[in-house]
């Protein structure tokens, strides 16, 4: 498992200065001012229209390679409808530079949110775009209440900032507050960096997972601080070469790969990397789960190393019986094959005391799962560990006592 190398943006403008001070020939820096397209920063006028204008005029210029293309939206706080900002573009790369708030219509006006495949900032079919900065503010609790109340008319909601069909993507310093729904989805994308995000919503709040990312590739996410309702970062099917690094998460549902196999015919999971992770007071640490049913899906070579688990429920899970509301799956065994799953240097504390479970598939049982240096311990005592189908092995100090078969 190698991690993607992609070359920071900054570190760019670093180079391009340089060279700007050592070459008789600059290289051109264009900037497109959202305001002077008519964007206002009082958080009440609409400014959607004003992005859509500053993002045309930079997607369709027709400067020379080598020139700079920068969209400025300064501070103050600007009420933006659903929007795609849409590929291609003339340009090899757009640097949106946030120092201002975006903020999302409130559920009263839900018509002006959403309507673009369940997204309100979406980037589709672009290659080369960066943000850096950005507070981005889905403003989502009235519709967090609508759902916990039971009200099975509320909308679906919308993800906060979307990725679909681009390339060389990279986010620094995004901040996202109170999605509707997922917060940042990455969906069939390649070499895609995220750096330094910061996602916040309440414990409580539905379906709100932090980074979420699907038939991707080369997926890298690093230095990151995740406290939502839901997942903190969910893998779902198609995604291969990821590696998450040095992430804070909790509270929320943990670090999820799946759910997985809720089609027949779908993509699988392999080559990912997920270190140096502490977990507070999470529902689940490092997560793999499968719908209870048959699936061409799988996921392999997946390592899990240097986790913290700070009175997490379930610290290290596999559970391949997943089936909501009991429909669709009971009586079924998961199609979805697992295999060569490492779990390194784990340690912490459970909030339960099974602090391992394995509850894999009786048809595809858990192949090469090791355990190594794992230290989990519940109420100041040895924790336990609960496998069903489950083989692999041991190194290093182990506990709880391992229950994998051979």
């Amino acid at each position: 498992m190698t991690q993607p190398i992609i070359i920071p943006f900054l570190l760019v403008l670093a180079f391009l200065s340089l060279f700007r001070s050592t070459s008789s020939t600059a290289i051109p820096i264009i900037t497109y001012n959202v305001v002077n397209f008519g964007a206002n920063p009082n958080g009440e006028v609409d400014s959607t229209h004003a992005f859509l204008s500053a993002w045309d005029k930079a997607c369709n210029s027709n400067m020379v390679s080598s020139t700079i293309i920068i969209i400025y939206v300064p501070l103050g706080r600007f009420l933006i409808g659903s929007v795609v900002f849409k590929g291609k573009c003339n340009n090899i790369e757009i640097t949106f530079r946030i120092d201002g708030t975006l903020v999302a219509p409130l559920l009263s006006k839900y018509g002006e949110i959403g309507n673009n495949n369940g997204n309100w900032l979406l980037f589709d079919d672009v290659d080369g775009v960066s943000i850096i900065g950005v507070v981005i503010d889905g403003q989502g609790a009235s519709l967090w209440d609508c759902k916990r109340s039971g009200n099975y008319k509320c909308p679906s909601g919308a993800t906060n900032l979307g990725f679909t069909n681009s390339n060389n993507i990279m986010m620094n310093g995004v901040t996202s507050l109170n999605s509707q729904m997922f917060h940042i989805v990455i969906d069939r994308c390649h070499n895609v960096k995220v750096e330094g995000a910061k996602v916040l919503a309440a414990a409580n709040s539905p379906n709100t997972d932090g980074i979420h990312v699907q038939l991707s590739s080369s997926v890298t996410i690093l230095d990151s601080n995740i406290a939502t309702g839901d997942d903190c970062i969910s893998i779902g099917a198609g995604t291969t070469n990821l590696w998450i690094e040095n992430i804070a998460c909790g509270p929320g549902h943990g670090i999820s790969v799946g759910s997985l196999g809720k089609e027949v015919e779908e993509a699988g999971v392999q080559n990912v990397t997920v270190k140096t992770v502490t977990f507070i007071g999470t529902e689940n640490g490092v997560r793999i789960k499968s719908w209870g049913r048959p699936s061409s899906g799988f996921a392999k070579d997946i390592l899990f190393q240097h986790a913290t688990m700070i009175n997490v429920q379930n610290p290290i899970l596999i559970d391949q019986n997943y089936c909501p509301d009991q429909k669709n799956c009971p009586g079924q065994n998961s199609g979805v094959e697992i295999s060569n799953v490492k779990y390194e240097d784990i340690h912490g504390t459970s909030a339960t005391e099974v602090a391992v479970r394995f509850n894999c598939s009786p048809k595809y049982a858990c192949k090469a799962i090791t355990l190594e240096d794992v230290k989990l311990t519940y109420q100041n005592k040895p924790a336990e560990a609960s496998c069903n189908h489950a083989r692999g092995t041991t190194s290093g100090f182990v506990q709880p006592n391992s229950c994998l078969q051979f």
